[in-house]
């Protein structure tokens, strides 16, 4: 299943909408994207996988690197929308400890 994401930004606030998987043959386009915009001066980037079903062991990669990279600049990622799979997921991984997880992406912009 191909991915794509639309990115939406409001001054430094990015929104950015994934459709599909993450998986190591689409993670850079994403991955460059983004930083593109926070190399711009986006520094609240809420990525919303709500219609993501799956991501793999490279997309985890990919959102590790991205939010070291936004923390280096005083900036913050968080997710929101995710399946209860991709929750276990993050759960297991200990990422949840890095990745502040949102039910929704209002949520997540709100930082409830």
């Amino acid at each position: 299943m191909p991915m794509s994401f639309t990115l939406t930004r409001t001054d430094d606030r990015l929104l950015v909408n994934v459709d599909g998987q993450l998986v190591v043959s689409n993670r850079q386009e994403l991955k460059q994207a983004i930083l593109e915009e926070v190399e711009q001066g986006a520094r609240l980037v809420v990525v919303d996988f709500s219609k993501s079903p799956y991501i793999d062991s490279s997309g985890l990669g990919a959102l590790v690197s991205l939010g070291k990279r936004l923390r280096e600049l005083g900036g913050d990622l968080r997710l929101a929308g995710l399946n209860d799979d991709l929750r276990t997921l993050f759960d297991l991984t200990r990422l949840d400890a890095l990745f502040p997880l949102y039910a929704t992406r209002d949520d997540a912009f709100a930082g409830k």
